[in-house]
């Protein structure tokens, strides 16, 4: 079964936290300071592997956290870093961001990779907050925490041809004619109920991937049917083969049936409808469809479209064809996606949001965001200079003079994360 389609959590390593520590050694009374830096945590790394062809593994497990760094050693000694995390996917995958629909990456090429979420940075030991001043700093930072998303994996198929149609067109028939692909054949709508792939070799080192489209419908730009479920697959292929069932076995005009295709790729991107189209008018084999080839063959090589008189069944036509789209490959330039958005397009929350909020729950006041929780955390409330760092680093922040906007008074209560303080002008 295919799965395009997968939701999942993802959370970078957190850094490590720096180290309090002042050098002790035989003969020497006061050592400075020399605790180390912690490490920084793990990145969350996307990889295209070529092997894989479905979403399927991620159906099992929905949360991806990556190591966090280790803290900060004695001696100056710098915590390790947490290892990344490595993500395969097939290509043609799209990474989303679930929280605003933005793509994070666009993961095409075998091999690629993409950093989607930064891992902490790893926070300061005490031996950097030694100064003239002070020297002996009884504190260190915390490290900061690493990136953390909800994002949706789309899978779209990369093939070089699609084949397009109404169900029942005969595509599938076709794909099994061209290649060692053996889809789910039978006389009833809708056979065809995920892309299938095969490769299609027409000589010695030349060759294509060929993807049997499932059957469209009128109005499957607005998902009726099977709809947009699968139409997004078309949007990489490089080139399409229009199925036409030219016997009408469903009562169906062929002509008709072609149109309304062709406008229901319109409808779902007209960038999509101006792909390069050959035209299969299929089941010449029997009585109606060859009565009918002459008049719509006229019709539409009058839309500027190339028509192949073939049957599926009897294997008439097929190689020529098959030839014809091979000669045609090699003249077209690979497809772009049709999203406007660029590729690698990685973009960090943090650098977006503010550094505080403040509200106002009864008499407290509430001082929210990840860089006043970092400050807090860095914090060591048993001693002065810690403090004393505190209170300028949210008096610089412009914190102090956001509550005092909010008309705070002295003795009124200040919550940051889970400690609360009163506040002292």
């Amino acid at each position: 079964m295919l799965i395009d389609r997968a939701k999942i959590s993802i959370k970078a390593g957190d850094g490590g936290n720096g180290m309090v520590s002042f050098r002790r050694e035989k003969y020497i009374a006061a050592g400075g300071p020399n605790g180390g830096d912690g490490g920084k945590g793990g990145d969350i790394v996307f990889v295209v592997d070529d092997s894989l062809r479905t979403l399927v593994d991620f159906r099992y497990k929905r949360k991806y956290v990556a190591q966090s760094g280790e803290k900060g050693g004695t001696s100056n000694c710098s915590g390790k870093g947490g290892k990344d995390l490595i993500i395969k996917v097939p290509p043609g995958t799209i990474i989303r961001d679930m929280s605003n629909g933005r793509i994070l990456a666009d993961m095409i090429e075998h091999g690629q990779s993409n950093v989607i979420a930064k891992g902490g940075k790893g926070g300061a030991g005490n031996q950097h907050f030694a100064s003239s001043t002070r020297q002996i700093p009884s504190f260190a930072k915390a490290g900061d925490p690493g990136e953390e998303y909800q994002v949706e994996l789309e899978l779209k198929l990369i093939a070089d041809v699609g084949l397009v149609g109404f169900p029942n067109a005969g595509k599938s028939t076709i794909l099994s004619m061209t290649s060692a692909a053996t889809p789910k054949i039978a006389d009833y709508p809708f056979t065809t109920l995920e892309p299938n792939l095969g490769v299609v070799s027409v000589d010695e080192g030349n060759s294509f991937v060929l993807a049997d489209i499932p059957g469209l419908i009128e109005g499957a730009h607005e998902g009726v049917g099977l709809g947009f479920e699968f139409l997004r697959h078309v949007e990489r292929t490089k080139l399409l083969v229009h199925v036409v069932d030219l016997a009408g076995v469903d009562g169906s005009d062929p002509l008709d049936s072609f149109r309304t295709i062709n406008e229901e790729l319109r409808q779902y991107n007209p960038r999509l409808a101006q792909r390069p189209q050959v035209v299969a008018a299929n089941k010449i084999d029997l009585p109606e469809g060859h009565e009918r080839l002459e008049g719509f063959t006229k019709a539409v090589e009058e839309m500027g479209y190339k028509v192949f008189p073939v049957s599926a069944a009897t294997n008439s036509g097929i190689k020529e064809m098959m030839y014809h789209v091979a000669s045609r490959l090699k003249e077209l330039p690979d497809s772009a996606p049709l999203t406007d958005a660029q590729p690698e397009v990685v973009y960090t929350v943090q650098e977006e949001e503010e550094p505080f909020t403040i509200r106002k729950e009864g008499k407290v006041y509430i001082v929210e965001g990840s860089w006043v929780n970092k400050v807090i955390g860095s914090t060591n409330f048993g001693v002065y200079e810690s403090l004393q760092y505190f209170q300028r680093a949210l008096k610089s922040k412009g914190v102090i003079e956001a509550l005092e906007e909010m008309g705070i008074q002295e003795g009124d209560t200040v919550r940051i994360d889970d400690t609360e303080f009163d506040y002292v002008p």
